[in-house]
C-alpha cells in the first residue's frame, strides 16, 4: 500500500478481483458482441452513470448502445462536439458520479484541452474516455496514434485485443480512475470495435455518487494549484508502474525462448495465430509499461520483438529503458495490422521462414466509386457551386465525397470544422481573384464552424458559406444533433434555428435554398458570391438514407427521346448508369430503377426533357 501526497491509501496491488471483474465471477451469459457494444456493457456493468460523446468511425456506435441501456441506469446523450461532451463527463465526475466520454482518435485533439487540465485535477468519480483510432485510414483524415496523448496527458491507456476484453478492460478502468485519482484511456481501434465474437457478460454493478467534494485546491486549476499538482503526477505514474507490474492486465505466455514478442491490442491475436509457441508478454495498457517485468522478460529470452500498430510506442521505451529490442525495423509504422502483416515482418526478421509455395490469389475487387449516394441534397449544391468556378473549402462529412468525379467541387479539407476559417485566410491574403466558399455540414457547423463564421464576419472578409443542411449527422449513420429536435434516446428538445444563429454571429445576406430546386439552387448561389461580405446559403433537405429513407416516384429516360449528351451524368449519381444504346458514337444514359429515389435531379438538368417518372401499371 502506498500513500499519496495528500495521505489517501492507494492500493498498488489492485487486480482483476479487487475491481469485481467479469474475469473473478464469469456468467453463463454469452452473447455475440461487437468491441463497440462490449464497451458499452462494460460501463454499464461498472455502473457508469452519465455518458456523453460525438459520433465518430469508429467509435460512434458505443453511446448508441450505452443508451439502450435504461435511463434509470444511465444519462446518455450526444454532445455539440467532442470537448463538450468530456467536459459533460468531468462535471458528472466532479459530482461523485462514474462517467464516460467516447470518441474517435481526432476527436481527442478537440477534447485535449481539458484533458491536460483535469488529468492534474483527478477525479471524484471514474471519469473513463473511450477513443477508437483508425489504422489503415478507413473513414478519417489521419492516422495518429492515441497513445502518445496518454504519454503527454500522462494517463493509464487501457488496451483490450478483443470483445470479451473490451468489456473487462472498460469495467475496470473506471476503478483504476477512482483508485489512482486519474482520468483513463481505453483505446480501441478499428478491427476491434467492428469485430464480433462471443462475450461473457455479468451484472451492473450500484454504485452510489459520492456528490461534489468542495477542494479549491485541488478542483480549481490556477497556476499556483497547478504548480503543487504536477508532482503528483509523476508520483502517479510511479504508483500506476507498479500496478501494471502485479496487474493480471500484464500477461506472460512462456514458450520458445529463442524468441520473445511483446505485444498489446489487436497485435496480440495476430502474433498468437503467427506464432503460437513463442514466449509472448502481453501488455494491457501501453502507458506507464511495467519496465521490471520487461526486463525480466527481456532476459528470459534470446532476442526482442515489439509488435504494435502505428508508432513505435513501446519499442522506445523499452530502448529507453536500456533494453535490446526490434520491432519497426521488420512491421510498418503505416497501415492496419494483420496476420500477413505480422508473418511478412517475422519472416524479414528471419524469425520464420519464408513460404516457398506461398499462395498467391488473384482477385480483382469490384470496383466501388466513393460517390454521394443516389438523390443525396449534397449534389447540387457542388453543382452549383462548381458553375461558380469558386475556391472551395471543404469541411468533414459525406459532402467531402464531392472532391471527387465527377464534382470535383473541393480544394481543401483539413479538419472538422475548419473550412470557413481557412477561407477567411485565403480572402485575408488577398491572391485570390476567384470567388471564396466555404462549404460545411449542419452537425459540423454546430460541433466547430460557429466561432470561425463569427470570426469572418469580425474582420469582414469577403465569401460565402454553404451550410449543407441535410438534418442529421449523415456521415456516421444518421445521428441526432441540436439542430434535429431529437435527443440520442429519440425524446422531442429544443431544435436550433440555422438562420437565427447565423443572424446572431453578424451575418446580413442569409437565404435558405431547396436542394431539389436546382434552377433556384444556381440562382441563390450566384447571388450570394456577388455580395460584398460574408454571405450564407442555407442548402435545406432531409439525407435520403438517415435516420429513415426517403423515396419518390422513380424516374426513366426515354430511350428514342435521348441524345446522349450526357449531361445528368455530371451528378455522379450512381444510379444513372450507361445504356447499350448509342446516338452518333456515344453512349445514351439509362436509370437503375432498385436505386433511384426520385429526386428528378436528372431531369432538371436534362436538355431533351427524356427523364420522367415510371408510368404506373395498371
Amino acid at each position: 500500500m502506498d500513500k499519496d501526497s495528500e495521505g489517501s491509501t492507494i492500493d498498488t496491488t489492485l487486480n482483476f478481483e479487487a475491481a469485481d471483474s467479469v474475469t473473478s465471477r464469469r456468467s453463463d451469459d454469452v452473447r455475440p458482441m461487437m468491441g463497440n457494444e462490449a464497451m458499452a456493457r462494460g460501463a454499464w456493468e461498472a455502473g457508469v452513470q452519465v455518458g456523453a460523446a460525438y459520433p465518430g468511425t469508429p467509435s460512434t456506435e458505443i453511446m448508441e448502445f450505452l443508451s439502450a441501456y435504461p435511463e434509470a441506469d444511465v444519462r446518455a446523450q450526444w454532445a455539440t462536439n467532442e470537448k463538450v461532451a468530456l467536459d459533460v463527463a468531468i462535471g458528472a465526475s466532479f459530482a461523485g458520479a462514474r462517467a464516460l466520454s467516447v470518441m474517435k482518435h481526432v476527436g481527442l485533439n478537440v477534447a485535449s484541452d481539458s484533458l491536460m487540465s483535469q488529468t492534474y485535477i483527478g477525479v471524484n468519480g471514474g471519469l473513463v474516455l473511450i477513443v477508437c483510432d483508425d489504422p489503415g485510414i478507413h473513414s478519417s483524415q489521419n492516422e495518429q496514434d492515441t497513445r502518445l496523448y496518454a504519454r503527454l496527458a500522462m494517463v493509464p491507456c487501457l488496451e483490450p485485443s478483443d470483445a470479451q476484453e473490451a468489456l473487462e478492460f472498460t469495467r475496470l478502468a473506471f476503478t483504476i480512475s477512482e483508485e489512482f485519482d486519474t482520468p483513463v484511456l481505453v483505446r480501441s481501434t478499428t478491427r476491434l470495435s467492428h469485430t464480433r465474437s462471443l462475450v461473457e457478460v455479468g451484472e451492473r454493478s450500484d454504485i452510489e455518487p459520492t456528490g461534489f467534494k468542495e477542494n479549491p485546491h485541488k478542483n480549481v486549476m490556477i497556476p499556483s494549484n497547478a504548480r503543487t499538482q504536477h508532482p503528483r503526477l509523476i508520483e502517479r505514474e510511479e504508483k500506476l508502474k507498479t500496478y501494471f507490474e502485479n496487474s493480471e492486465l500484464t500477461k506472460w505466455e512462456k514458450g520458445d525462448k529463442d524468441v520473445g514478442i511483446v505485444t498489446l491490442s489487436t497485435s496480440y491475436v495476430y502474433v498468437k495465430e503467427v506464432l503460437p509457441d513463442a514466449s509472448i508478454l502481453k501488455l494491457g495498457s501501453s502507458w506507464p509499461l511495467p519496465s521490471n517485468i520487461i526486463s525480466e522478460f527481456s532476459r528470459s529470452v534470446k532476442r526482442l520483438i515489439v509488435v504494435e500498430e502505428l508508432e513505435p510506442i513501446v519499442e522506445r521505451e523499452i530502448l529507453s529503458m536500456g533494453i535490446k529490442a526490434e520491432g519497426k525495423a521488420f512491421f510498418p509504422r503505416v497501415g492496419e495490422f494483420s496476420p500477413e502483416v505480422i508473418r511478412d515482418g517475422l519472416e524479414t526478421a528471419g524469425i520464420l521462414q519464408k513460404q516457398k509455395n506461398k499462395l498467391n490469389i488473384d482477385i480483382t475487387p469490384t470496383v466501388r466509386p466513393p460517390v454521394l449516394c443516389a438523390g443525396c441534397p449534397h449534389t447540387s449544391s457542388y453543382m452549383a457551386v462548381k458553375s461558380l468556378d469558386a475556391r472551395v473549402a471543404g469541411d468533414i462529412g459525406c459532402y467531402t465525397l464531392a472532391a471527387v468525379e465527377p464534382l470535383q467541387a473541393i480544394d481543401t479539407c483539413v479538419a472538422m470544422g475548419s473550412s470557413i476559417a481557412v477561407a477567411t485566410g485565403m480572402a485575408k491574403a488577398g491572391t485570390e481573384t476567384k470567388p471564396i466558399i466555404a462549404t460545411i455540414g449542419d452537425s459540423t457547423f454546430l460541433h466547430s464552424g460557429i466561432p470561425p463564421l463569427i470570426d469572418a464576419v469580425y474582420n469582414d472578409v469577403n465569401i460565402t458559406v454553404i451550410l449543407l443542411d441535410n438534418h442529421t449527422t449523415a456521415m456516421t449513420g444518421g445521428q441526432d444533433h441540436a439542430a434535429t429536435g431529437r435527443s440520442l434516446r429519440g425524446d422531442e428538445t429544443h431544435r436550433v434555428d440555422f438562420e437565427q444563429i447565423v443572424n446572431a454571429c453578424g451575418v446580413d445576406w442569409v437565404r435558405i435554398a431547396d436542394s431539389y430546386d436546382l434552377a433556384n439552387m444556381y440562382q441563390t448561389f450566384r447571388e450570394a458570391v456577388e455580395f460584398k461580405g460574408v454571405s450564407v446559403v442555407i442548402s435545406d433537405r432531409p439525407c435520403v438514407l438517415d435516420p429513415v429513407k426517403i423515396r419518390g416516384e422513380t424516374l426513366v429516360v426515354n430511350q428514342s427521346n435521348c441524345v446522349a449528351c450526357q449531361a445528368c451524368m455530371n451528378l455522379g449519381c450512381p444510379s444513372l448508369v450507361w445504356s447499350d444504346e448509342m446516338y452518333d458514337g456515344h453512349h445514351k444514359v439509362k436509370i437503375d430503377a432498385e436505386t433511384c429515389i426520385g429526386c428528378a435531379l436528372c431531369a432538371q438538368l436534362c436538355c431533351t426533357d427524356s427523364i420522367s417518372a415510371l408510368p404506373k401499371s395498371k
